[in-house]
């Protein structure tokens, strides 16, 4: 029998980072919200929150590692025991409705301040283009969302280097007198940047869970180490772009395309398509796996959740991409504390389960598993080997 391959840091880093940094990240109204406002001390804040990041990473990783996952349910159910582990997978089970009902309401704040069309449009298109592509099928969606990470990630860095570079006397006085903590999620900059590791960690767990089961503990703890340092350094480099022009950028919705037409026009209509199909591939994965998780694809009951969960999304996207964000994501991350709190406890024990838990299949954020072997796939032909995986 083969010896499976493992994946590299490289690999393994690129990977958590891909799962944190979506649209909401890229948006800037996530970090001008949990470390903007704060102004300098937002900056400690990051600190803190990349660190955390690596730490809690890592512990996941290890622990999908141990127990062999294919899903995020063994971690969180080692971790937490049944019922703290069952009320850890309901809250990742709402945050990825949550995180569609996000995506609306970011959808709709673009057309609305970019393209001068109703708010209700943009939620309503996005919506029905995420249930859509649900209903028929989620093969092709995960070449798309590895394709526009990068992608993301260029024209993010791009655009708030060129702005840093190019008015940093601005930023200086930023640095010096803005802060306005009072428009914070929670007015305490320490809390802000751990309430930002969990919601992040509520959803990445999904994914870092069955990655663990794919390395040694080495590399996964270089791997985690240097995700969380990557994350904090992105989001570092937005703040920094959004604190330039904080008096302007804080009153938009969409920070960041704000930042960029300060560059050009030319340069704000690019990165606005690129964070409207970054806000596609997320809308489209959350409402997967929030659907997956409660049926069988392709079953009556899986079309009639996927058609109902749009249309209750849609509805609730009317309260707009800032206040979900500043309402919605800080709630989740106190749920997550049980998460955290529990994979310290169980972490700290450094014991190895007595046995390693069988693979459980269509469970937890469906995709979990097919990306994950779609992962493995993409290493193999990185380094051009063909590995018959099944």
């Amino acid at each position: 029998m083969e010896k499976k391959k493992e994946l590299s840091v490289f690999i393994i880093a690129a990977t958590y980072i891909g799962t944190v940094v979506g649209a909401g990240f890229a948006s800037g109204q996530e970090v001008l919200q949990f470390f903007g406002y704060f102004g300098i001390k937002g900056f400690l804040g990051l600190t803190v929150a990349a660190f955390l990041l690596a730490v809690f990473g890592y512990m996941i990783l290890e622990l999908g590692r141990r127990l062999n996952a294919e899903s995020h349910l063994p971690v969180i159910h080692y971790a937490g025991g049944k019922w703290v582990g069952s009320a850890i997978d309901w809250v990742i089970t709402f945050f990825l409705f949550g995180c569609l009902v996000t995506m609306g309401a970011g959808a709709g704040a673009i057309f609305a301040e970019q393209f001068d069309l109703p708010f209700l449009w943009g939620s309503a298109v996005m919506i029905a283009l995420a249930s859509i592509t649900v209903l028929l099928g989620i093969s092709s969606v995960i070449a798309s969302i590895s394709f526009m990470v990068p992608l993301l990630l260029v024209a993010v860095f791009g655009v708030a280097i060129y702005t840093i570079a190019v008015d940093y006397s601005s930023l200086l006085a930023a640095l010096r007198y803005y802060s306005e903590p009072q428009k914070a999620p929670v007015s305490f900059w320490f809390l802000t940047a751990v309430l930002y590791v969990s919601y992040n960690l509520v959803l990445a767990v999904a994914i870092l869970a069955p990655l663990g089961s794919m390395s040694g503990p080495d590399k996964l703890k270089k791997g985690a180490v240097l995700g969380g340092v990557g994350l904090g350094i992105g989001a570092a480099v937005i703040n920094l772009a959004i604190l330039t022009h904080a008096a302007e950028a804080s009153a938009y919705e969409v920070p960041m395309i704000f930042v960029a037409g300060t560059v050009s026009p030319v340069v704000r209509i690019i990165y606005t398509v690129v964070l409207l199909t970054e806000v596609y591939t997320t809308a489209v994965a959350s409402l997967y796996g929030f659907v997956a998780r409660l049926s069988k694809q392709g079953t009556p009951r899986y079309r009639g959740i996927t058609v109902a969960a749009g249309i209750a999304s849609f509805s609730l996207a009317q309260f707009g991409f800032s206040n979900l964000v500043g309402t919605l994501y800080p709630a989740v991350g106190f749920a997550g504390l049980l998460m955290l709190g529990s994979l310290v406890y169980r972490f700290s024990k450094k014991k190895k389960p007595e046995r390693e838990l069988p693979p459980i299949h269509q469970s937890g954020p469906a995709m979990t598993f097919e990306l994950a072997r779609e992962i493995t796939k993409t290493q193999d032909e990185l380094t051009g080997e063909k590995g018959n995986k099944e």
